[in-house]
């Protein structure tokens, strides 16, 4: 006799629709964790301007990708982030991509 355990993803968080900036930020979080800096906006620890790999003068800065405040919040509440420290405010810790925004990420963009 075989069972089968069938799981289903979390499809609430799969069904949001999300806004450009918000998809700027997902994806950034996927890139690594997103940690506050100055003037309410968040960006990768340690994020310093690059510059373009093509430019072998180094003229063209690219700059630092950020997500707000208010994004990252956004993103929170509909499950596609989640705060690092769980014991810490959640307005000043660090931020990571949940299992959610992973799939949300590969079924749309």
């Amino acid at each position: 006799m075989s069972t089968t355990a069938k799981t289903s993803p979390n499809t609430a968080a799969l069904m949001v629709t999300l806004t450009p900036p918000q998809i700027r930020g997902l994806k950034l979080a996927r890139d690594g964790d997103l940690y506050l800096q100055e003037s309410k906006k968040w960006t990768h620890l340690n994020a310093t301007i690059t510059f373009a790999k093509a430019d072998r003068f180094q003229e063209r800065p690219i700059a630092i990708k950020f997500a707000t405040t208010a994004t990252v919040g956004e993103l929170r509440i509909s499950g596609l982030l989640k705060t690092l420290d769980p014991d810490a405010d959640p307005a000043i810790s660090p931020h990571g991509i949940t299992m959610a925004g992973k799939m949300w990420l590969l079924k749309h963009k």
